[in-house]
């Protein structure tokens, strides 16, 4: 195991981290973009809006895979597919939540 010192390991470090961010924001784009496709319906949010729907998906998707297939329950991001199915369902607790909202 070799373990880096000094000014290029802490360049290595930020970089990983700068690319674990943009990949977050890769998949919760395309998984919060799908989830909006295949629910129907008005959905009055922009891109940013659809990346965070992806991101909360994600971690939603990761639990519930940690729930039933582990049998634990721990939060951490899925991969797509369990993003995109996480989106859904953040997708329609919130129709939910703001359809109540508008009501009252």
């Amino acid at each position: 195991m070799h373990v880096q010192t000094g000014f290029f390991a802490h360049e290595r470090t930020v970089l990983m981290d700068i690319g674990a961010i943009l990949g977050f924001i890769i998949v919760g784009l395309i998984a919060g973009a799908v989830a909006r496709f295949l629910v129907p319906g008005p959905d009055p949010m922009g891109w940013i809006g659809t990346i965070v729907l992806g991101i909360i998906g994600s971690f939603v998707g990761g639990f519930l895979a940690n729930l039933i297939f582990g049998g634990v329950v721990a939060v951490s991001p899925a991969g797509i597919i369990g993003s995109i199915i996480g989106a859904i369902l953040v997708l329609l607790i919130w129709r939910q939540v703001g359809g109540r909202r508008a009501a009252v």
